[in-house]
């Protein structure tokens, strides 16, 4: 349990030259982010313990702070919370939308994080392919050479062999008649680019574009994955789906504004992603999180008695989300952790640690 509680536990204080200074970043804001609370950087207190980087992540939509974007991620570097990918989807979802927040400024805010060490580098690269940037690409190509370590995913992103956040497979399967297409080699198979499978990391990624916009556009795409906490057949989606409400509805009892985002939300889903919302909305309310988390785990696990067949993909999958629902907010209670006090993204950054931990022990 030691490595999952350094997963959730990241940052420390790192302080390194710039190629751009933080003071100028937050220098260049203007408009919404160019508020006094934004330009305050360098009067701003040093990341000095593992949880003020993610207090810092989770308050920054409503105190934006370009400027201490390199610090932050230097003390995530420092800490090793960048090392594995499962595990750092925040950290790949939050810079995504900064960037996304403020494209004329992009290539600024890149430049102030760089120089950075090149095994977590991997961060910037998917971070700019993810933020939707309208030139996301020419900011990886500028990139390039400030990033040799990851010259081939560059050039993956580049030429769209690799998906982004934009793509995400959160449709239903293939019909009957393009599966027997495909079965009876009937016409050309058309081709269709690559989609990013929705797992525990892309939740902590669009939970992170949450934390640096405030934009409804991340929660609506997590909204769309409720359905599959209903999932009779499929552990993987209905773990999925489980994190998805149980991650919405316990930042939610937090936040009254992402409550209330939730609630014009009931209104435009369909009826199956509507009941559900219904249902999250109003755990939310009556921070009612331990029945939701209760719920899950017991569709999990009788998702796994009723199908003995595929045991071992049933019990990765049990563990993955048994781990994450039994722990709860990252206070970790299970593992005997004090309560940490951190919002609850990480009900999105403990999906992920919980993925991360059951594969390194099964």
């Amino acid at each position: 349990m030691r490595s999952l509680i350094a997963v959730l536990t990241a940052g420390v204080l790192l302080a390194s030259p710039l190629a751009a200074t933080a003071a100028e970043v937050a220098t260049a804001s203007t408009g919404p982010l160019g508020s006094p609370a934004s330009v305050a950087s360098s009067a701003a207190p040093a990341f000095g313990s593992p949880e003020s980087v993610l207090h810092w992540i989770h308050a920054y939509r409503s105190r934006p702070d370009p400027g201490r974007l390199p610090a932050a991620y230097r003390a995530a570097s420092e800490a090793g919370a960048l090392a594995t990918p499962d595990a750092a989807g925040i950290y790949v979802g939050f810079l995504a939308g900064v960037i996304a927040a403020q494209p004329t400024r992009a290539d600024r805010l890149i430049a102030a994080i760089l120089p950075f060490p090149q095994a977590d580098s991997w961060v910037i690269v998917r971070a700019i392919a993810y933020s939707g940037h309208p030139d996301w690409k020419g900011l990886l190509a500028r990139n390039a050479a400030r990033l040799p370590q990851h010259a081939a995913m560059i050039e993956a992103y580049v030429n769209d062999r690799m998906p982004t956040l934009a793509r995400l497979a959160t449709e239903d399967d293939p019909t009957v008649w393009t599966r027997m297409r495909g079965w009876l080699r009937i016409g050309d198979a058309p081709t269709r680019p690559a989609r990013l499978a929705v797992g525990p990391d892309v939740l902590d990624t669009l939970w992170g574009v949450y934390f640096a916009t405030g934009d409804a556009g991340p929660i609506g795409r997590i909204v769309a994955l409720l359905p599959w906490s209903q999932e009779q057949d499929d552990l993987e989606r209905l773990t999925v789906g489980s994190m998805a409400k149980f991650t919405l509805v316990a930042n939610a009892s937090r936040d009254p504004a992402l409550l209330a985002l939730l609630r014009e939300e009931v209104s435009r889903q369909p009826p199956a992603t509507a009941a559900v919302l219904k249902d999250a909305v109003a755990a939310a309310e009556t921070v009612d999180v331990g029945r939701v988390r209760k719920e899950a785990l017991a569709a999990i696990r009788a998702l796994e008695k009723n199908r003995p067949d595929s045991r071992k993909e049933l019990t990765f999958w049990g563990h993955v989300g048994e781990g994450a629902m039994s722990l709860g907010c990252v206070a970790a209670a299970a593992v005997g952790q004090v309560a940490l006090g951190l919002p609850c993204v990480v009900g999105g950054a403990l999906t992920s640690a919980a993925l991360h931990y059951f594969d390194k022990t099964n």
